[in-house]
């Protein structure tokens, strides 16, 4: 069983859980309307940090979004006994494009001179780094950000970032989760955040996702939603503190993939309904105090969950959503409303959702805009995100059930064993040349040029590939040769030749699809800072801007072999294969979990990238 031993929220409402759970107790909204911003030229509604709360939250040597992460855990860890500098130690932190205000400095600064910093990092405690400052910043992976935070928490083992859209705080809970039940480590501190800016928000903005007004979740009259910045942290480990007579633990977590499209969600909810009835398998309807939505007021999303949750026969556990307080906080979602539901459960409390006043969605779920008292110990979380990612969280303070859904004892793999058994069949793709099982591919061509010559000469039937940034052309490419090698087992002579066939029909939709690399989609992002960068030529690509996302690749996968398994994108630092194998191995955990697509892939530019895939089976 795995426990929550501490907690933080860091918000515009305030900077404790404490602090931020009596603030939405007394009905308080960190929401404000913005005109002539910077970040916009449209008026939005947002929650962001004033520019007091973001120099008291600043930390020198790191950026802002580092600083929101860092003081966050800090605050959490000074509620623990451990040693974080202990080995037993892991940081995870959950994030959609974490320091992207900084990168952004360094691509528009180039196009439009000396303006640039005052438009795009106002706000921010960038604006008090002098130039040559912020291009130290330019290479600000995910990666390196969590190995400063590490540093400057004093934890020792290497961390992991857990970037999968907007389920990413769930999807890094449920990691540490499998990783302390599979005793590869005692402790995990979990911290999800994203800083606003200019390019969040303009992409939300391209997306028509916006709400000029403060949203109103699940509403008749609903618009859109508010983005929010913020930065949350639970930390998890294998027993509770011994004084705490209801100790919260984890019963179950799931994420599931709706294989339908990268940015919208799947009309009957099949993702959310798969994770949904992953988590409550033995647990009864009447258990369960309430849901806590993802809520995103959106007109397609707050319409999918209701249509899941009624799907799962809990049309008549109460739901609430929390985005009419907070905004929707990107990174931190998942563990910002986790941690302030279940400081409301301990205060007997069902949260209102602000800003709802009709139910304005087909499915015939329970809404209120008031508090409600409940007796009842347990709650669901549920959260959907780009890609077609979907997660459901189960969590309990009554008394601990006999045995965990995954109870690391039963498995039958060891965690102490790093090396993966692999099928033969791998893919290997460098700008010179491609490999299956290590047989040279036939190519003419190097560098990006190759790829399409490859999606040509032994795919093209998916004319999507040309929409799709060059990561996930990476990852389709390799799949796809991956895939097909799988299914027709064909070698011929002294080169390999993939037929062509029906590359959709696989051995299983139960199949995950789990990627690892180092620069997320720095091409894209650089790609999409071109089209927001001058107020006078300011154009805002949707297309570009969902392909920021790292975790599309993986939903680029799922939907063309409808693979429903879950699917996760993390960034590691370097390649480290220990950490990797720990993490694929700890996949397995979710009973229904068959196999994993699963390797390296990093696109850094034309001329260099790499894609690393295989598949594993239990």
């Amino acid at each position: 069983m795995v426990y929550k031993i501490a907690d933080n929220i860091l918000s515009p409402l305030g900077d404790t859980t404490e602090q931020n759970y009596q603030a939405v107790k007394a009905g308080r909204s960190a929401l404000s309307r913005y005109v002539n911003h910077s970040y916009l030229p449209e008026p939005f509604t947002a929650s962001l940090f004033s520019e007091t709360q973001n120099r008291e939250i600043s930390i020198e040597g790191l950026t802002r979004f580092e600083s929101l992460a860092m003081r966050s855990a800090q605050e959490a860890l000074s509620n623990v006994a451990f040693d974080p500098s202990a080995p037993n130690v892991i940081f995870i932190l959950s994030s959609t494009k974490g320091n992207n205000e900084c990168n952004e400095y360094n691509v528009c600064n180039k196009h439009i001179g000396e303006d640039s910093e005052k438009h795009i990092l106002e706000g921010s405690i960038c604006n008090e780094l002098d130039e040559a400052d912020v291009c130290k910043y330019e290479e600000n992976g995910l990666g390196e950000s969590a190995s400063r935070i590490c540093q400057a928490l004093g934890i020792s083992t290497p961390p992991v970032v857990v970037c999968n859209a907007c389920i990413s705080g769930a999807s890094a809970i449920i990691t540490a989760m499998r990783l302390i039940e599979a005793h590869a480590y005692d402790y995990a501190v979990v911290t999800g955040a994203d800083a606003l800016n200019r390019f969040m928000l303009s992409g939300f903005a391209s997306l028509k996702a916006l709400s000029a007004d403060e949203c109103r979740p699940f509403d008749m009259e609903r618009l859109g939603l508010n983005l929010g910045e913020a930065a949350a942290t639970i930390v998890l480990g294998r027993q509770p503190k011994s004084y705490v007579e209801h100790a919260w633990h984890i019963d179950a977590g799931a994420v599931r993939n709706d294989a339908y499209h990268i940015s919208a969600p799947a009309k009957k909810g099949d993702g959310a309904l798969l994770s949904l009835l992953s988590v409550m398998q033995g647990r009864k309807a009447d258990e369960i105090a309430f849901i806590n939505a993802h809520g995103t007021a959106t007109m397609f999303n707050d319409q999918m969950e209701s249509v899941a949750i009624e799907r799962a026969k809990l049309a008549d556990v109460p739901v609430n959503a929390l985005k009419g307080y907070f905004g929707h906080t990107l990174g931190a979602a998942g563990i910002l409303e986790t941690v302030l539901s279940m400081r409301a459960l301990d205060d007997g409390l069902i949260l209102g959702t602000r800003g709802f006043e009709e139910r304005g969605v087909s499915g015939k779920i329970q809404l209120n805009a008031a508090h409600q008292s409940t007796a009842k110990k347990c709650f669901l979380k549920m959260i959907s995100g780009f890609g077609g990612c979907n997660a459901a969280m189960l969590f309990d303070s009554s008394e601990p059930l006999q045995s965990s859904k995954f109870n690391a004892h039963s498995l039958k793999f060891k965690i102490q064993s790093t090396k993966l058994k692999v099928q033969n069949l791998r893919v290997l793709i460098t700008p010179a040349q491609i490999t299956v099982s290590g047989k040279p591919l036939a190519v003419e061509g190097t560098g990006k040029d190759m790829l399409t010559e490859a999606y040509k000469r032994y795919i093209d039937d998916y004319p999507k590939f040309y929409k799709m940034d060059m990561l996930s052309r990476l990852g389709f490419v390799a799949s796809e040769l991956l895939l097909a090698a799988e299914k027709a087992h064909i070698v011929q002579g002294d080169s390999q030749t993939i037929m062509q066939g029906d590359s959709q029909s696989h051995p299983t939709a139960n199949r995950a699809v789990i990627l690892f690399n180092h620069s997320s989609t720095r091409c894209a992002d650089k790609s999409y800072f071109e089209t927001i960068c001058d107020n006078d030529n300011f154009f805002p690509s949707p297309s570009l801007f969902v392909y920021t996302l790292p975790n599309i690749v993986t939903g680029e996968i799922a939907i063309r072999n409808q693979y429903h398994g879950e699917t996760a994108f993390y960034i590691l630092k370097g390649r480290d294969e220990k950490l990797m194998a720990q993490i694929l191995q700890t996949a397995f955990m979710d009973a229904d979990t068959e196999s994993i697509l699963t390797g390296w892939l990093d696109y850094y530019d034309d001329q260099h990238f790499v894609a690393d895939m295989y598949i594993i089976a239990k």
